[in-house]
């Protein structure tokens, strides 16, 4: 007997649509074809014991397992269910009228109990898409699934539940109440109202969040760079649904959802991987590709600390995923993409001990050593860092001062504002959401400057020596802090306090 039954794939963060196609004959081998890996070849054993364990035949027979399509690599454990239900199915020891109706996702224990997958979240969007009834899931990633509005949802803790659904003698779906995450609510702790002084950073900070753009903090050791940081998504706008949707696709598929799962991604991610990571962690891809730390960061932060202490090839594939903001990975037999619209901020010391433009505090490193500090961040990755912010220390007098200052709340009341102005300017332009992902003709349209502010970028364009993109930047940084202000039009002083955030474009930092 021949039974068909839905299930699923991941390539990238999309769900390929499997076909499981069993067929029980007369003979005594399992046959298992359709290019599966070694977790999938391995499911025979498991599949054989959880019929066993929950009361059911081993068939007698000849089993053959095809996944459909053949040419498409089949990776993960989420075909056992599938694969179980299809050999019950063709030995008649289950209903088969409500097969095709549904498609089915579990990986089984030894003693039938399902375990969770990883990716369900798109797998849910794809039976959607595929016109399915519903999907049967392992109970643990019922709420990940019911964000899909318009699917059934039957969550099991065993094959045995399934089979019971299968006979008709459970017919009511089981859909978990889902609460809608909280979109307009900051769940931040770290205030930037607990940070003494270091006014001209939180400035620059404020303008980043505003536009979506890079920032590098440049200054010696405990001066607050790292502190300042982690405050960074404290005054980041809300998650739309549609960014809360896209992140979650990407930690289901990367099986990092938190535990336990309740739905969709609430806040932006703020990703903070150590300087010895490899390039593949970073950007993604291996044997079986997973998203690296700049996918796990879309619509969040990605923080690079101690930038020069990572490998110099680390960095450099850095350069694509913020330009295009996505990464593309290839392999001779697919090519798959994974979202990267982050913002970077990284952080260094200006020298090897630390103190190169230290007031009080001498400098060991001679100029050599310190030229090859700072030149192993390359030009072109510098160019693409928006705002290059040189942090000092704090004084004395500030640390003992009383007085609090502004509090992430305030400051982010202003950027929601900002971006709520960018969001209407680029209503009805595709992929571009903020200022920071305005291509040359955007820029063009919207950051044109009068006579005035012209004269003073290009007095700065000759005596800095600044690169093209360097120049663009620096527009796109004047539209924001003009939207900060509400102002139409950009002002000389917009310009100027953008400059002014090119710190390490300037020769006479370096030769201080």
């Amino acid at each position: 007997m021949l039974v068909k039954l839905s299930a699923y794939t991941i390539q990238g963060i999309e769900a390929r649509t499997i076909e499981i196609e069993v067929h029980v004959t007369k003979g005594v081998n399992f046959y298992l074809v359709g290019l599966p890996d070694n977790a999938v070849k391995e499911s025979q054993q498991r599949i054989y014991s959880a019929i066993s364990e929950s009361g059911f035949k081993i068939p007698g027979k000849q089993c053959t397992i095809n996944l459909a399509p053949a040419n498409l690599r089949k990776e993960g454990t989420a075909f056992d269910l599938g694969i179980a239900l299809g050999i019950l199915a063709a030995s008649n020891q289950i209903e088969t009228q409500f097969l095709n109706r549904w498609a089915v996702l579990g990986e089984l224990a030894l003693d039938g109990r399902i375990r969770s997958v990883t990716g369900v979240l798109p797998m849910a969007i794809q039976a959607k898409q595929d016109g399915l009834q519903g999907i049967i899931i392992p109970h643990v990633n019922a709420h990940e699934a019911a964000v899909v509005e318009g699917l059934e949802i039957i969550a099991v803790h065993t094959l045995k539940d399934a089979v019971t659904v299968l006979n008709g003698h459970s017919s009511t779906a089981f859909t978990p109440c889902v609460d809608s995450p909280p979109f307009d609510c900051n769940v931040n702790t770290l205030d930037f109202a607990d940070i003494k002084g270091q006014q001209v950073v939180k400035r620059a900070l404020e303008i980043a969040a505003a536009g979506g753009h890079n920032v590098l903090l440049i200054g010696p050791p405990g001066a607050g760079k790292t502190m300042i940081s982690k405050r960074l998504p404290g005054i980041l706008p809300p998650l739309s649904r549609a960014e809360s949707l896209e992140t979650t696709r990407i930690y289901s598929v990367a099986g990092k959802l938190p535990q336990p799962i309740t739905g969709l991604v609430k806040e932006r991610p703020f990703r903070s991987p150590h300087h010895t990571i490899s390039n593949i962690a970073l950007v993604g891809g291996g044997n079986h590709p997973q998203p690296g730390e700049i996918s796990l960061a879309h619509n969040g932060v990605l923080f690079l600390d101690e930038l020069p202490e990572f490998q110099r090839s680390a960095l450099e594939v850095l350069r694509q995923p913020m330009e295009e903001r996505c990464v593309q990975i290839s392999r001779a037999r697919y090519s798959i993409n994974y979202p990267a619209n982050i913002m970077l901020i990284a952080s260094m010391n200006p020298c090897p001990c630390g103190y190169y433009s230290h007031p009080e505090k001498h400098c060991s490193c001679n100029p050599a050593m310190v030229h090859r500090y700072l030149h192993k961040i390359s030009g072109p990755l510098l160019d693409r860092i928006d705002l290059q912010i040189e942090v000092m220390p704090v004084q004395l007098h500030e640390l003992e001062a009383k007085t609090k200052t502004e509090s992430s709340g305030v400051i982010r009341k202003r950027v929601i504002q900002a971006r709520n102005i960018q969001a209407q300017r680029f209503n009805n332009i595709p992929n571009v959401y903020c200022n920071a992902q305005m291509h040359e003709q955007l820029t063009e349209q919207y950051a044109t400057l009068q006579a005035p502010a012209a004269a003073l970028l290009k007095k700065a364009m000759t005596r800095l020596g600044l690169s093209a993109r360097a120049y663009s930047r620096i527009l796109k940084m004047s539209r924001t802090i003009a939207d900060l202000e509400n102002v139409e039009h950009i002002l000389t002083h917009h310009v100027a306090e953008a400059i002014q955030y090119r710190t390490l474009d300037r020769t006479a930092w370096h030769a201080n």
